[in-house]
């Protein structure tokens, strides 16, 4: 019987092994299939607090598992494939085995949707992104494009818009899908232009190994053009890896769990939420790893109230 698992291991479930190991709950922290999370296909990090040069995403995640391993954090390597929250203690099933706990913190995290095109994987970090927060810092005076049309996209091109010489809106409809606000905030601003009825067909250039423009199709008459630029964000949604807790714990339409804000609880006393399976809104390493530190403290609480 374990007092408490942690599903995940990027920031915000390492940050919560680390606050449950320094309170003595011996947390176990099952790893995922990719270790590390979302950060470990990100080059540069220069918005993580504590570092005076940029980190790389993989060291960072390393240097963060170490720590927990250090403080008594014990690993579980594979994913999980059950989980049985109808009673405590809770049931799950990793590759194979049964773990019991009396509580539980979800961190697993979010993955942004992708095109599918061979390019965008050979290109990620080396130009194609799919946070303008995180990466947008790098595209000072540059020309980028945004794929995407609806709230997400609208507000990735307006923040780019504060850096890049010129953002390219690049949408399959001729209207955005945004909010009327959202809509208005871009419609007027100077740097951003659109490349309406349009989807992408390519980026270019995998050969060169850096993003040189991306080649259009017109969704109507065929026709194809290549969009000059030196970044491409990707801001067509997010999903959430909450699919195995459907049915058990509230969540909202898109399928991130619905947490008691200020804090970490869910529908299921015991069971808390951390990190991008439940922030549909910021989805960004610190803010992770903040709400990571939150769920620890709320099952401690739980545990010893």
């Amino acid at each position: 019987m374990n007092e408490l698992v942690i599903l995940g291991s990027g920031p915000a479930g390492l940050t919560a092994g680390i606050y449950a190991a320094r309170a003595g709950l011996d947390p176990i922290v099952v790893e995922g299939l990719q270790p590390g999370g979302q950060l470990t296909i990100t080059t540069d990090v220069e918005n993580f607090p504590g570092f005076i040069q940029p980190i790389l995403g993989p060291d960072l995640m390393a240097d963060m598992r170490a720590q927990a391993g250090r403080l008594g954090v014990k690993f579980v390597s594979g994913n999980i494939s059950k989980a049985d929250l109808s009673k405590r203690p809770f049931i799950l099933e990793v590759e194979g085995k049964t773990l019991e706990t009396k509580s539980l913190i979800i961190a697993t995290g979010a993955e942004a949707r992708w095109l599918g095109l061979d390019s965008e994987k050979q290109l990620g970090g080396k130009g194609v992104s799919a946070c303008a927060t995180c990466d947008g810092f790098f595209f000072r005076g540059r020309e980028v494009c945004v794929i995407g049309g609806g709230d997400t996209a609208v507000e990735e091109a307006a923040y780019l818009s504060n850096m890049a010489s010129k953002v390219t809106i690049i949408h399959r409809r001729d209207e955005l899908r945004a909010s009327k606000a959202m809509q208005a905030r871009v419609l007027k601003n100077p740097k951003i232009a659109f490349a309406w009825n349009s989807i992408v067909d390519d980026i270019l250039d995998v050969q060169k190994g850096m993003v040189t423009g991306v080649r259009t199709k017109d969704v109507k008459t065929g026709e194809k053009r290549v969009i000059e630029c030196e970044g491409v964000f990707i801001a067509i949604g997010h999903v959430p890896n909450t699919s195995l807790f459907k049915g058990q714990l509230k969540m909202d339409e898109t399928g991130y769990i619905i947490t008691q804000k200020p804090g970490t609880v869910t529908s299921i006393a015991g069971v808390f939420a951390a990190g991008d399976c439940q922030d549909s809104i910021y989805r960004q390493a610190v803010t992770a790893a903040g709400s990571g530190c939150m769920a620890a403290i709320d099952a401690e609480r739980f545990l010893h109230g």
